[in-house]
């Protein structure tokens, strides 16, 4: 069956009590077993609970992994992987990523005696060269955040596992509707679910997927054994955002690629980063590994001071000020001061991302409202 079809019947068949096309929501925390010592298949809800199991049941079948987990945020989707290496392990991490994730691999993981390195995952030459006899885990992003820079997720994983280490990917910004890792060679796919997965700004959760039994056996371990899991609320909501998900996307894709066109001959745009745009440095893989599109993400730089992009970003209507990303509206921020804001500042210009840096998230808003609504915007500059 094509995405869009799994989307919708993977996981979710009709409930065999009453033929229901939807589910019902499993709220309860523990079950009733059929003897001592005896189990079913359920048991206590932060085991397995039948709701969060149809969801983890079609995001591993979207992403091609052997089995999925739900968690409660993103950051509890990654702390579990995370969580699986120990004191004296090093990640490798690539330069462009969000910045929950490094503030968790700098102030959370260090203080457990796990050694984190920031590389530029698209120099394939000098990443390899950041690896470490003690790295276990590399961690990238691609497109990643919030310069949408694109690592070759296949080179990069023949790097980690000549290496012995595996290779997570953060796939939130190009959903499995692009790009799916696993297949590419990854051993951990994460998703910030609270994104794309559910897609109206209504719902927080994070996703891992492993590539094998083996990788979902020692995740679920910790999974359990930590108990950052989603609710079945949470996963109900999100079960409902994947059946659109392929539609979302796409579309809002075909609009990101005409507003960056025209960000790119804007006079008041200094640069443009959008993988889609052929001037792009990571272009040509991107149409190897995105599939048909180039997602809805894009961030671009302005002339002026720091004051000058914090009211450029205050300034548009439709495009609200928000962290977060990848809903049906679109949103608006300065990573400098919002998503990356946990960045020591001396990384911060290392790594790029600079005081004019505007990042968007592109909704389903009609083009020429989206277009109108950064142009006053930058008529206020």
């Amino acid at each position: 069956m094509q995405f869009r079809t799994r989307a919708i019947h993977v996981g979710n068949a009709p409930c065999p009590q009453t033929g229901a096309v939807v589910r019902p929501i499993h709220l309860a925390s523990t079950f009733v077993q059929p003897g001592a010592g005896k189990w079913g298949e359920f048991d206590y809800s932060r085991s397995g609970n039948p709701t969060r199991g149809a969801l983890e049941a079609t995001i591993a079948n979207l992403e091609g992994g052997a089995g999925a987990m739900a968690f409660a945020t993103g950051m509890a989707a990654t702390t579990c992987a995370i969580a699986m290496l120990s004191s004296g392990d090093h990640v490798l991490a690539g330069s462009d990523i969000y910045g929950g994730t490094y503030r968790l691999l700098h102030h959370i993981a260090s203080r457990a005696g796990v050694e984190t390195s920031l590389a530029d995952s698209t120099d394939l030459e000098a990443f390899a060269g950041a690896l470490r006899p003690n790295t276990k885990l590399v961690w990238i992003e691609s497109p990643g955040n919030p310069q949408m820079s694109i690592t070759d997720i296949a080179a990069c994983a023949e790097i980690a596992h000549k290496a012995g280490a595996l290779l997570g990917v953060d796939n939130t910004f190009a959903t499995p509707v692009l790009t799916r890792p696993i297949e590419l060679g990854a051993d951990i796919v994460m998703h910030s679910a609270t994104k794309y997965l559910g897609g109206h700004s209504d719902v927080m959760g994070g996703v891992l997927v492993a590539n094998s039994k083996k990788m979902y056996n020692d995740l679920y371990f910790v999974a359990n054994a930590t108990g950052g899991i989603m609710a079945p609320l949470e996963a109900f909501l999100c079960t409902r955002g994947l059946k659109t998900l392929e539609l979302r996307v796409r579309e809002q894709s075909r609009t990101a690629m005409q507003l960056a066109k025209w960000l790119a001959a804007h006079p008041k745009v200094s640069r443009v980063l959008y993988p889609g745009l052929a001037t792009h440095p990571g272009h040509a893989i991107a149409g190897r590994q995105m599939d048909g599109a180039f997602g809805a993400m894009m961030s671009f730089e302005i002339a002026g001071t720091f004051d000058d992009a914090k009211k450029f970003a205050e300034s548009t209507k439709l495009f609200q000020l928000a962290v977060s990303l990848g809903s049906v509206e679109s949103l608006i921020e300065q990573p400098a001061s919002m998503s990356h804001a946990s960045y020591d500042a001396a990384d911060r210009e290392k790594h790029g991302i600079t005081d004019g840096m505007i990042r968007l998230s592109v909704g389903l808003e009609a083009l020429d409202d989206l277009r109108d609504d950064l142009e006053q915007a930058f008529s206020k500059k």
